[in-house]
């Protein structure tokens, strides 16, 4: 008798490690917050046993395959539009992961990071307005800086994005001439320049073009050792791209729904180019159309990112959240349910 006992704990022990380790969660979205998913998920799956696969398409395309209910969560740098949501056909919960800065990258031999830009300097770039790096509204910021007698060639998303939303969001804020004529949009009619798929896809023509200019997430910048632009912030302070000043200009009131945009701060030492980046779910997973155990699977993968996942954003240049966003997050993750039941007590 004992020794059956013995063999079916053995064996339920057995069973119980080998759904854990079957288990498989999928996402997609936004290429901003990759490099620190990428980590975090690995370190989830190392362990929980979870596997958790997540594919770098851009914020436009994580919202669709959300919507479509081809993946079990989206990631975004721009929240969902009112028409997104309404599209969605039930409630979406957002959860930020982490901060993140935006920065105006550059390949101008001699010139390294630390290049001084204004609003109107950047607006003027990608608009196709500036021509030449040696212009006089860039010298004029730049005394002392050898600035290069050559063509400036514009990289810009050829995808959907959110790290475009929040360029352009910052620009439509920032510069008049930009809110006019072009506007705040994950896929914007762009002026001039050439596109690069993702965050990776514009750093490497940065890299590889002399002249060009673009933006990216600061790890991207920082990995591929392209120099970026300090950038005048509504204080009238060139401001550094860091973990701290990201995280001064996330200092705002969060509302409920955690959907707001923290470019343009009037933060004295905040860097006016910021953004947190999100998760989205299904507030009600039944509606996902998945079981009531891959649900679950789902709410704990993210109550572990904006918990334990944390210690991970300060290695890749991602500012962690504040307390008070993480009590904002598990309010959120606790009011998800599987059939109206809550999925976490």
């Amino acid at each position: 008798m004992l020794k059956r006992i013995l063999l079916f704990t053995v064996l339920a022990t057995v069973v119980l490690g080998t759904a854990a380790a079957q288990t498989e969660l999928t996402g997609s979205g936004a290429t901003f917050p990759e490099p620190l998913y990428r980590k975090m998920f690995d370190a989830y799956h190392t362990q929980t046993g979870v596997k958790v696969n997540y594919q770098g398409i851009g914020s436009g395309g994580g919202i669709k395959q959300l919507t479509d209910k081809v993946t079990d969560f989206g990631a975004t740098d721009a929240f969902m539009t009112g028409k997104e949501l309404a599209a969605a056909g039930a409630p979406i919960v957002h959860i930020p992961t982490c901060i993140g800065a935006v920065v105006v990258c550059y390949n101008l031999p001699g010139v390294g990071s630390g290049l001084k830009l204004t609003p109107d300097v950047i607006a003027g770039l990608f608009l196709g307005k500036i021509k030449r790096w040696n212009d006089p509204a860039i010298a004029a910021e730049n005394r002392g800086v050898r600035l290069p007698d050559m063509p400036v060639s514009v990289v810009h998303r050829s995808d959907s994005s959110g790290t475009s939303f929040v360029f352009t969001d910052y620009l439509t804020k920032a510069n008049s001439e930009w809110r006019d004529k072009v506007g705040a949009n994950k896929a914007p009619n762009w002026p001039a320049g050439i596109g690069g798929k993702g965050n990776p896809g514009v750093a490497d023509m940065v890299r590889r073009i002399p002249g060009a200019v673009g933006y990216v997430e600061l790890v991207y910048a920082a990995s591929n050792k392209i120099s970026f632009a300090d950038v005048k912030n509504k204080s009238g302070r060139y401001i550094t791209p860091s973990l701290e000043t990201a995280s001064a200009a996330a200092d705002v009131t969060l509302p409920a729904d955690t959907r707001v945009t923290i470019t343009d701060t009037a933060a004295r030492d905040g860097y006016p180019i910021s953004t947190f980046t999100w998760l989205i779910v299904y507030k009600d997973q039944k509606y996902n159309g998945r079981s009531r155990a891959q649900a679950k699977a789902v709410v704990d993968l993210l109550w572990w990112v904006v918990h334990t996942g944390q210690r991970y954003n300060e290695g890749l240049n991602y500012s962690p959240l504040s307390r008070s966003v993480v009590q904002k997050c598990e309010k959120l993750l606790k009011s998800m349910t599987y059939g109206g039941v809550a999925l976490l007590k």
